[in-house]
Parts: structure tokens; sequence; C-alpha cells
């Protein structure tokens, strides 16, 4: 896993049990070392191939292929970073884009390139400025 803090740091290491429901992760970091964070203190939690990533590589952010993975949807963080991929599961919002708190501090999103390096995240509401879902 890679946590994405909201104010830019990144931790490399590993989650035992995570649920869209939870508030806070146990993580044990490249070095051993268990630490309890909180969801809301991060911006995603990105499951990934490899910590090293694929530098030359640039990933799909098209919808291409007709898969029922789940809606599609185009998320922008409140950083600018945006992402395209599958909602995992329900949708966690009511009327547009408005994420509710009451049904978890946020969602899982599977990218839309399964080449990509991740092959999940969990977004964490608070850090999302809008959400599209398309179709």
């Amino acid at each position: 896993m890679i946590l994405r803090f909201l104010d830019g740091r990144l931790l490399r290491g590993y989650i035992d049990d995570f649920s869209a429901t939870d508030e806070f992760v146990s993580f044990e970091d490249e070095l051993s070392e268990t630490q309890r964070i909180g969801v809301h203190e991060l911006k995603a939690i990105f499951f990934v191939r490899t910590f090293e990533g694929k530098k030359s590589y640039s990933e799909k952010k098209s919808f291409r292929e007709p898969v029922s993975l789940g809606k599609r949807v185009f998320v922008k963080f409140k950083d600018s970073e945006c992402m395209t991929g599958y909602l995992e599961g329900g949708v966690p919002w009511e009327k547009g884009f408005f994420l509710e708190p009451k049904k978890g501090p946020g969602f899982f999103l599977v990218p839309v390139d399964n080449e990509s390096n991740n092959t999940k995240v969990f977004v964490v509401a608070s850090s999302v400025w809008d959400v599209t879902v398309m179709g």
C-alpha cells in the first residue's frame, strides 16, 4: 500500500484489514514499524503492485472497453489530481457528487487502466473536490 496524506507525504508499507467504514488504519511501514493513522489525515490509500511503480508508463484515463466492473466515475481531488475508474460497491452519495460522511469516510475505485500500478484506490471523501458518474 501507499498512503498519500493530505499534506503530500507518502508512506509505503502494508495494511492488515481495511474496509470503507474504518476510521483508522493499522499500517506497517517498510521498516516493520506499526502506526495507527486516521483516515481523515489521508487523501487516498493506493493498493499497488510495486512500491516503485513504472516511471515511464503513461496511465490510460479513458473508458475504452465495455467492462461492467461498476459505475464509471471521474474523480477530481482538491489538489487538482484526477482519476478515472470504476466505483466498487454502491454509490456513497446522493444528489450528484455530495459525499455523505455517514456512509463512510470514502469509497473504493478500480482504475480504468488494468496495466496501472494501482490495483485499487480507497478515495477519502474529504479530499475530493468533484465526482462525476459517467454512466
